[in-house]
């Protein structure tokens, strides 16, 4: 098989600007054209606030997607109403469930930091909303819950009512109390991981009631824990239901072991290895100065939103 590098041994990259960001600065070396007009900062809040809050079709997609896991648990509860299944062995498929959506969510979280930008084919807008993510990291913390959850909504919408009638028809009714539940529970996970990620980045006082408790008993992934994904070169940490699994994953270096096997197959470098563009980083520059002071004359939370607003639509 392949010898393992380690990947200190391959000396980082630095990516260059893609080619209408060198014409411009080509042109602005050579050239002393007025710059042209920008918003103010307490514009581009105002479309910023406008970008982080619900809209209709958000809501009625993650109305769908919580009717749909609803309708799996249900389906599970009430074939142990029946007594066609024991209590037990839908608990402990919930419970698998709720460890396996934090490894899924490490796994996806992993692969959209690394690999494609925004004009990869159906995943680029989140390679985009994480990585701005890592620019603006408590944007999240401002988005209404719609707005945050109707992706992983819509999905949950779409995929769950054909799954649950095919584990309807195909299985036991013991069996299909536990698969109604891990899908259910698994679904739910990974639906509200979104929600658990802007708990991560919430300050305590904050923190809607219980929340804090959960967090620090382990059940919800911890601020103090999803603290240490966003320090550069921002390759830990990537679970975001529990975290329960990121120690053992960083621990063996996991994620590690596979971006060697994707570089030996492919030749694709993780944007891990290589030196963190600037338009990765978090803004705490000028820019962030600007909206603290935003805040401050308007008097509000709302001026915070970190003016580059990332969109999950």
């Amino acid at each position: 098989m392949y010898t393992l590098t380690p990947r200190c041994h391959l000396q980082p990259v630095r990516r260059s600007p893609p080619p209408c960001q060198a014409a411009t600065t080509t042109t602005t070396t050579t050239t002393t054209s007025p710059p042209p007009p920008s918003l103010s900062v307490s514009s581009r809040a105002a479309a910023d606030r406008d970008e982080l809050r619900s809209t209709w079709p958000q809501r009625a997609w993650t109305l769908a997607g919580t009717a749909a896991i609803l309708s799996s648990l249900s389906t599970s509860a009430s074939l142990v109403a029946s007594g066609s299944s024991s209590p037990a062995e839908p608990l402990a498929a919930a419970l698998a469930a709720y460890s396996l959506a934090d490894l899924a969510t490490g796994v996806y979280h992993w692969f959209v930091d690394n690999y494609g930008d925004a004009s990869t084919p159906l995943f680029g807008s989140q390679i985009a909303a994480f990585q701005g993510h890592h620019r603006h990291p408590s944007t999240i913390t401002f988005r209404d819950p719609c707005n945050n959850l109707h992706a992983l909504a819509r999905a949950a919408a779409l995929a769950l009512p054909p799954v649950d009638a095919a584990l309807s028809g195909s299985t036991s009714s013991s069996a299909a109390a536990a698969a109604h539940a891990f899908v259910g529970a698994f679904t739910a996970c990974v639906v509200l991981s979104q929600q658990f990620h802007a708990w991560a980045h919430e300050k305590r006082r904050r923190l809607p009631p219980g929340v804090e408790a959960l967090q620090d008993a382990g059940v919800l992934v911890s601020r103090t824990q999803h603290a240490a994904h966003h320090r550069q070169p921002y390759s830990t940490n990537y679970c975001i239901v529990s975290g329960m699994w990121n120690g053992l994953l960083d621990r063996y270096k996991v994620f590690e072991a596979l971006e060697m096997v994707v570089y030996f197959r492919t030749g694709i470098r993780p944007r891990s290895w290589d030196e963190t563009d600037a338009s990765w980083k978090e803004d705490t520059g000028v820019e962030a100065s600007a909206a603290a002071t935003a805040a401050a004359t308007t008097g509000g939370n709302d001026a915070l939103l970190q003016t580059a607003g990332i969109s999950s639509d």
